[in-house]
């Protein structure tokens, strides 16, 4: 297992590395789950760089997931009142299976201590069975599902995950 650390994003550049490495990774993991059209209309919406950047505007933080010194993954984190939603925690397929997650989730846990933060919340697709497994393994436990539009004829058919800090 390789040495793992998160950095923030701070810059346009790592940004625009983490919309890179998003589009690479959705294309693969998520058309047999729902498509290629969605997929494609999802990355522009809430994994593009634009995108991206207008997220940090409204409080969210990136970070880069490293092991050794590749770019292995990203998290995507929104500090709420007293909870923290991961909006978004992806490994490149070759890094997966590394514990990475586990140590993302690890350092994710330690960022609310220091906050005060009481939970993480997040969303996993209802049918990423592989990924919900994960989670669940994790320590993570379904709250309650949840389908929302997303426009374009599009929906998120989703599982709520939390744990407890």
């Amino acid at each position: 297992m390789g040495t793992f650390r998160m950095e923030q994003a701070v810059t346009d550049v790592a940004l625009d590395k983490i919309a890179a490495l998003a589009n690479e990774i959705w294309h693969e993991h998520f058309v047999p789950i729902i498509g290629l059209e969605q997929v494609n209309y999802m990355v522009g919406r809430f994994q593009s760089y634009p995108a991206l950047k207008d997220q940090v505007k409204d409080g969210y933080e990136y970070y880069r997931i490293f092991c050794d010194d590749a770019f292995a993954g990203y998290a995507g984190i929104h500090p709420e009142k007293d909870a923290l939603f991961l909006s978004k925690l992806y490994l490149h397929k070759d890094f997966r299976g590394q514990h990475l997650a586990t140590q993302a989730v690890d350092f994710l846990k330690n960022y609310c201590r220091e906050k005060g933060f009481k939970k993480i919340w997040l969303t996993c697709n209802k049918y990423n069975s592989h990924t919900l497994d994960v989670y669940h393994h994790l320590g993570f436990h379904d709250v309650r599902s949840e389908v929302t539009d997303i426009g374009n004829g599009f929906v998120m058919d989703d599982y709520i995950l939390e744990m407890e800090i």
